[in-house]
């Protein structure tokens, strides 16, 4: 049965809208510093076979997990994409602003250091984190191109010249 005509049952509702999923600033970087937590207490696994003398064994090796704004986000009980709607709304914000940006900071910070001393693999890293390599990979601007068999006299006459 349809509410009749003309009520005015809206009225009544205490709010409108959902809650704000982060009602401060303090409670943000207290719920990611819960997942930073979680994530250094529950690390991945990684089964390997380990030789000693004639002797073979099956051992689970802790592996870095790296902090993720999709882990954080599923830890926080929202989506990406609502986290970053969220942040583009508060961008003005002088509260949630700077938490935000620690936040991230954190994340970069413990992929790259990872990354950098091997526990995760530079190259996934690397562009995740939007690192490229800008290097010109050029001969004095001049870019190498040829079959196999000319690239390989190119490289074999700079290399007499760089030798001398």
């Amino acid at each position: 049965m349809p509410a009749p005509k003309g009520n005015q049952f809206w009225k009544q509702r205490s709010k409108h809208g959902r809650d704000k999923l982060f009602a401060s600033p303090e409670l943000l970087w207290d719920a990611a510093c819960e997942y930073f937590q979680w994530c250094e207490d529950n690390p991945l696994k990684e089964e390997q076979i380990v030789k000693f003398k004639a002797h073979f064994e099956r051992v689970e090796v802790n592996k870095m997990r790296p902090f993720t704004l999709q882990g954080l986000a599923r830890h926080l009980g929202c989506s990406t994409e609502y986290f970053r709607h969220f942040e583009e709304n508060n961008k003005d914000s002088k509260d949630f602003m700077p938490i935000i940006a620690r936040i991230r900071d954190v994340i970069y910070q413990q992929k790259f250091e990872g990354a950098a001393s091997g526990f995760f693999a530079p190259n996934i890293i690397a562009r995740d984190l939007g690192l490229v390599d800008k290097k010109d990979h050029t001969t004095d601007g001049d870019k190498i191109t040829g079959t196999d068999d000319e690239l390989r006299a190119k490289i074999a006459s700079l290399e007499k010249v760089v030798n001398g």
